[in-house]
């Protein structure tokens, strides 16, 4: 099963927010996920970035592909992507 971590919608129309999730790469946006591992809110000014970093680090040490958005988020966050050993 290939896991990647992205973004699921929530909220309601015209004011999204999501939730940064761990799911199944076949399942559709807003279905089954495995594990949340935080949250984006990118309507205030700054943006509101809240993930685990721990979660995300463990995640992607066993093998879950960030997209490119959540790949940018964990960057924002203060996850150094090229730095993940140990």
């Amino acid at each position: 099963m290939m896991v990647k971590i992205r973004l699921r919608r929530m909220g309601k129309s015209g004011r999204p927010s999501y939730r940064v999730v761990v799911a199944d790469a076949h399942s559709p946006r807003d279905g089954k996920f495995v594990d949340i591992i935080g949250y984006y809110d990118p309507i205030p000014n700054p943006a509101i970035i809240n993930i685990d970093l721990e979660k995300a680090k463990d995640w992607i040490r066993k093998g879950a592909q960030p997209t490119d958005t959540v790949k940018r988020l964990l960057i924002q966050a203060g996850l150094d992507l090229n730095n993940l050993n140990g």
